[in-house]
């Protein structure tokens, strides 16, 4: 019996992790579109400082979905 409870558990995670990725994918591109619009919004003289922080966002969240994923 206890070795049907794991299986269970196992399907159990299967059946959750997409939805786990569909969220982080959510969130990539909820920030994608913020950062885009606050770049768009301070203009042209503060557009590097912008794109560092929108790419250092992406990259966070992208190493925090595989580090999710490895779980």
């Amino acid at each position: 019996m206890g070795a049907t409870r794991t299986l269970a558990a196992d399907a159990l995670v299967d059946m959750i992790m997409p939805f786990g990725q569909f969220v982080i994918g959510t969130l990539v591109l909820v920030t994608l579109v913020v950062s885009a619009h606050r770049l768009l919004q301070r203009g042209p003289s503060r557009m590097g400082g912008a794109m560092l922080l929108s790419g250092g966002a992406v990259i966070g969240l992208a190493i925090v979905g595989y580090l999710v994923q490895l779980l």
